[in-house]
């Protein structure tokens, strides 16, 4: 399964950390999106920076 990750906020106001996990995650205009795998290190950077993005699910 993969994961649809939309960012709908953006992260210039936010903590450093924050900035860093959305730029790991491939974003880097609002309303852009990327798939990435559905594993436990996506799920944590998209736990970190959860109000900033909008998750949707994928099935292949």
């Amino acid at each position: 399964m993969k994961l649809k990750i939309t960012l709908v906020r953006s992260p210039i106001a936010s903590l450093e950390k924050q900035i860093r996990t959305v730029k790991a995650l491939g974003l880097y205009k609002i309303r852009q999106s990327v798939v990435l795998p559905d594993n436990a290190c996506t799920r944590g950077m998209i736990f970190r920076v959860k109000h900033m993005v909008k998750v949707e699910e994928i099935s292949e």
